[in-house]
């Protein structure tokens, strides 16, 4: 009886030592696996996903672990990535840490409301509809983070979270000498700045520009609010404005109707918002392009008529 006992004994030890030894041991994978565990998926489930990727080949073993250490009801969902060497503890630490990959999505300056909805809605690994409302100018443009399959409506609420705290904090340290009156017509004229320059040396003087014609009562007579008339926002205009389209009656015309447009014409970035807040201090009512990239200010129209006949000419 002894010697059975003893028999059984060593048994028991060598299979322990034998499982702890499979536990602990790293695997070689073979390349780069990525994993999606989903919702719902139980222990078994997430067993046999690890083994038909071949990150393991004892799946007894790991819902066996998993069930001993209590773990088996604690394993999160999302997108997994294994390679190297790897072993069923760094596996199953993995799985109930939620170390899962965090895949980016980047909402670019200037582009309006419903042109970034497209790039949410082309984004294959986002799930779901967009459901939220959404206004011009109410996303702030920025890269975000997200899980496999995870609501495309998340981004939509961060990124309104995000233009909502940003423009808030420029708010309170907004220039005086600005003249809005509220954080919509801040972001107004932010979407103006943005549309206008994408060098973030030029935005305090587009700024200045903006401000400096609204103070004096002049018409703004930006290009790319008349652009927003004719597209409402939803394309590309795809041509250049002509003498036509700036007689076009709509609010948005900013060569027919004095202060700024209703809305915002796009999401302004974070540069734009503060340049609107806080533009450099200037006496330039007028700016062209410079036909490199940049423009060229003027504080009078006489030396605005030949900066453009510079302009005219070096197009030629």
């Amino acid at each position: 009886m002894k010697k059975f006992i003893v028999v059984v004994l060593f048994i028991i030890v060598a299979v322990s030592l034998a499982i702890s030894s499979w536990f602990y041991s790293p695997i070689a994978l073979s390349g780069e696996i990525y994993l999606v565990v989903e919702k719902g998926d139980s222990t078994a489930a997430v067993a046999n996903k690890l083994q038909d990727n071949n990150v393991i080949n004892k799946p007894w073993l790991f819902k066996m672990a998993a069930r001993i250490a209590g773990l088996d009801k604690k394993l999160k969902t999302g997108e997994y990535f294994f390679s190297g060497d790897v072993s069923m503890q760094q596996i199953l630490d993995k799985l109930t840490n939620g170390d899962v990959i965090y895949r980016k999505i980047t909402l670019p300056e200037g582009l309006t409301s419903a042109q970034m909805i497209t790039i949410i809605n082309e984004e294959p690994l986002l799930s779901g509809e967009i459901t939220e409302e959404i206004k011009e100018g109410e996303l702030l443009p920025e890269t975000y983070l997200f899980v496999r399959g995870e609501p495309k409506n998340n981004i939509v609420i961060r990124a309104k979270s995000a233009m909502k705290e940003f423009a808030a904090k420029e708010w309170q340290i907004k220039d005086d000498v600005v003249p809005v009156k509220n954080i919509n017509q801040l972001i107004i004229l932010a979407s103006i700045i943005e549309k206008e320059t994408a060098l973030d040396n030029e935005r305090g003087l587009v700024a200045s520009v903006f401000v400096n014609r609204l103070l004096k009562g002049m018409k703004l007579q930006t290009d790319p609010t008349v652009i927003y008339a004719l597209t409402e926002g939803k394309t590309d205009l795809g041509r250049s404005l002509s003498r036509k389209d700036l007689k076009i009656d709509s609010p948005y015309n900013t060569y027919k109707y004095y202060g700024l447009p209703p809305t915002p014409i796009c999401n302004p970035g974070k540069a734009s918002i503060a340049a609107a807040a806080n533009p450099e201090y200037s006496n330039y009512l007028y700016f062209v392009a410079d036909g490199n990239g940049g423009h060229n200010f003027a504080t009078s129209l006489k030396e605005h008529n030949s900066n453009v006949a510079e302009w005219k000419r070096s197009k030629k």
